[in-house]
């Protein structure tokens, strides 16, 4: 199994930054992709940045700019530097992965979320 555990959300005035965590734990043989997705009240899911297994990095429209993604492969965690912080970033931010394990050649797995407030 792999496990994922987020940390750094809290509440933050526009303009304002944050930086996320998401450290993955387990029997892991190897991590692929590797990001992060949010979800607002009231809406879907949707990618915020991913950084490939290839070293690829890539941004939702809204937030290219403004967050960047970095990944230290040799702890298995992922980071999100969120800068000018908006109202509409609100959301619960949730660490994914497409990993393998021993056992598993790949699946994809997912944080609980942490809760990320822009508000004045």
């Amino acid at each position: 199994q792999v496990h994922l555990v987020e940390s750094g959300g809290g509440l933050v005035q526009p303009g304002g930054s944050l930086r996320l965590s998401c450290a993955a734990s387990g029997s892991i043989f190897r991590i692929n992709d590797m990001g992060w997705y949010r979800q607002g009240p009231g809406k879907e899911r949707d990618l915020v940045a991913m950084f490939t297994g290839g070293g690829i990095t890539r941004y939702s429209d809204s937030v290219k700019g403004r967050f960047i993604i970095s990944r230290d492969n040799a702890e298995n965690t992922v980071y999100l530097q969120m800068n000018n912080l908006k109202p509409e970033d609100t959301a619960v931010y949730r660490c994914y992965t497409h990993a393998a394990t021993a056992v598993n050649s790949g699946s994809d797995y997912w944080g609980q979320g942490t809760q990320v407030t822009v508000s004045s």
